[in-house]
């Protein structure tokens, strides 16, 4: 069951299955080394501070979770930048809960401007796994610090694995085509990860909470471990611009495995639904 859990945190968009709060606790201090390197400048119509996603998880049958980001009201300088800070909640429930407990918690600080992290944490407890982390990310000499003397090389405008599904948020799909595919790099447990997802269609899909108009993705995926075939995990964002998950699906060697949002506000633009 990790395994299932790990691949899925990895996904732009299946990530936001397992996140939860952490305790405030002090920033780190980023210098510029005296760079004199610019960061870029990604417009971005997505998202704003207020915003919250509420989503609820089936495993099978079984309800097994619910989850929740926001992206806090807060506005913290790190870098010399000023960044969003981005926070989520979520845990097992019900019968699941007996058997596999999730206790997780993902949290970003992303550049306001350039929508890349300066600090990542994450803290997650699935079943008798258990990990703890906090990369900080350096932009102006490329590298991440991820603890204990560590100091990793790193690529220009890197994600973590959950600034990676805000800044994907903020492309412009207007022009999506059939085939397309969407690349981004995330650093992820000390490696740089490629995180690449296909368009498939426009389609219009219905809900608990009514019908809206999506766009089909399919993260591109091993096949033969955990998913038969690269079909087997499909995610529907709302053709709009804030382009927030409506459904995520996937179907696994032992089930399936199903994301559907179950509440919204705050969000920056109209949304996409039908009725």
């Amino acid at each position: 069951m990790k395994k299932y859990i790990s691949i899925l945190t990895v996904s732009v968009i299946v990530v936001l299955a397992f996140l939860s709060f952490r305790n405030e606790k002090e920033l780190p201090q980023i210098e510029n080394e005296g760079s004199v390197k610019e960061l870029p400048f990604i417009k971005n119509e997505a998202f704003k501070r207020g915003e919250m996603l509420t989503f609820r998880m089936h495993y099978g049958i079984i309800d097994a979770g619910i989850a929740t980001l926001a992206v806090t009201e807060e506005s913290k300088d790190l870098g010399g930048r000023k960044t969003f800070h981005i926070v989520g909640l979520g845990k097992s429930q019900g019968a699941f809960d007996w058997f596999f407990k999730v206790r997780d918690r993902y949290e970003t600080y992303i550049d306001e401007q350039a929508i890349v992290p300066w600090l990542f944490v994450r803290r997650i407890q699935e079943g008798t796994y258990s990990c703890s982390q906090d990369y900080i990310f350096n932009h102006y000499s490329e590298k991440v610090n991820v603890g204990e003397g560590q100091i990793y090389d790193s690529e220009p405008n890197m994600q973590d694995m959950l600034s990676a599904f805000y800044h994907a948020r903020t492309m412009d799909l207007s022009g999506a085509k059939p085939g397309d595919i969407y690349s981004i790099n995330a650093f992820v447990d000390k490696e740089i990860f490629p995180v690449k997802i296909k368009f498939i269609a426009r389609e219009t899909i219905t809900t608990d909470l009514g019908t809206f108009k999506c766009l089909k993705f399919r993260p591109i995926i091993q096949k033969g471990r955990v998913f038969k075939n690269e079909e087997d995990l499909n995610v529907w964002i709302s053709d709009d611009k804030n382009h927030i998950p409506i459904l995520g699906q996937c179907n696994v060697l032992v089930g399936s495995i199903k994301a559907e949002l179950t509440g919204y506000s705050g969000l920056a633009n109209l949304v996409a639904k039908v009725n």
